[in-house]
């Protein structure tokens, strides 16, 4: 399979970087021991992994993952990290360096100018650290913003669930249908505390391809709006003031509260329980995707998904017949071709960067928890 360095998230500073062989093994095991402890947990090295890896700007964990490990999507049980280390990630920065301890089977992480050393090898003392809001200056990012930005902010599609519960442009002043910037909104619906929203427009139903129930829309952004007054006990009209607006607002549009920024520190994992999915929509109304574009799945949070799950892509092997008894049909094997990053999750849909493939993602596809 194909190994791309673009795509990943955050190499983690503060946990200790100890492959899942330490934890596996006892500290005499040999190192076939150890590699076959590896080989079963899925998280061996690669048989010519470097020495070592100094970090530069443009790196992805993803990137410098694959210079060393089977599957880098398991890194975080290569490196000891548990549920919670994984919801709240430190970071790495440029200049540090990843080094394969090839005795212990562990990889190190070091500054290059370190002033101790460990089995030979400089290193740095690491210290956890709390999360918060925003990320160092030059802290390696998860994903290329480029790739997902609008993505994180914006509702491109909104799940059944959220739809049905949406306020909505009911009236605009003087009978108009359509709304431009600076101009007064009339909305119905609970406005759950919120006074900053989103402005969308629901689309395409979105239909599981399992049962072809809709299961949401596709929803094109239209601008936002700011609540001007709030409906009083006389009646449930809100007035919102338009922001702006990418296009021109009209009456039946939609309204989402606006998200806070988002935190880009999405850890690859492979899910907590058994996840298989379908592939729903490829964005973009195209029937098929490459690396770096965007796919949404028919599972999200309700079925355990978050941030940062890696599914593998499979294909449905086909329904041939046998050749050597012509009477008789059989299903050739499901073919895996690559995986799918999970970087937002609604109730019952979520959106994943496809990446590290060697075929097009197909409508339909099967998302499953990595084999």
């Amino acid at each position: 399979m194909k190994k791309f360095s673009t795509i990943a998230a955050f190499l983690v500073a503060g946990i200790p970087l100890v492959s899942a062989v330490a934890h596996a093994a006892p500290a005499d095991a040999t190192i076939a021991q150890a590699q076959a402890v590896a080989a079963k947990s899925k998280c061996s090295f690669l048989p010519d992994a470097p020495d070592k890896h100094v970090v530069v700007n443009g790196d992805t964990l993803w990137g410098i993952s694959s210079r060393f490990l089977q599957n880098p999507w398991c890194w975080p049980q290569v490196w000891g990290m548990n549920k919670e280390d994984i919801r709240n990630p430190h970071w790495i920065y440029p200049g540090q360096i990843v080094y394969f301890d090839r005795v212990n089977q562990r990889l190190r992480l070091a500054n290059a100018s370190g002033d101790g050393t460990v089995g030979g090898l400089a290193t740095i003392k690491l210290s956890p650290r709390a999360r918060v809001q925003g990320l160092g200056a030059n802290a390696i990012r998860s994903i290329p913003a480029s790739a997902i930005e609008p993505f994180l902010s914006q509702p491109m599609v909104v799940d059944i669930n959220t739809l049905e519960r949406t306020p909505r442009i009911v009236a605009a002043p003087e009978s108009r249908v359509n709304l431009g910037q600076n101009e007064k909104a009339y909305v119905r619906g609970d406005l759950d505390g919120g006074t900053s929203f989103q402005v969308f427009r629901p689309g395409t139903p979105l239909k599981d391809p399992e049962n072809g129930n809709i299961i949401g829309y596709e929803a094109a952004f239209v601008g936002t709006v700011k609540l001007d007054r709030e409906g009083d006990e006389n009646g449930d009209v809100h007035t919102f003031m338009v922001v702006n607006s990418k296009e021109e607002m009209s009456v039946g549009d939609r309204l989402l509260p606006i998200p806070p920024t988002p935190i880009l520190s999405y850890v690859p994992h492979p899910p907590y329980d058994e996840i298989k999915a379908r592939i729903v929509s490829v964005y973009g109304g195209v029937s098929v995707a490459g690396q770096n574009q965007i796919v949404t799945i028919n599972r999200g949070r309700e079925h355990g998904l978050d941030l940062g799950t890696v599914l593998s892509l499979q294909r449905y092997g086909a329904t041939v017949k046998d050749r050597t008894d012509a009477n008789r049909l059989i299903k050739l094997p499901n073919e895996q071709y690559g995986h799918v990053f999970i970087f937002r999750v609604f109730d019952t849909i979520s959106y994943g960067l496809v990446m590290q493939v060697t075929d097009f993602v197909k409508v339909g596809d099967i998302a499953q928890s990595p084999q």
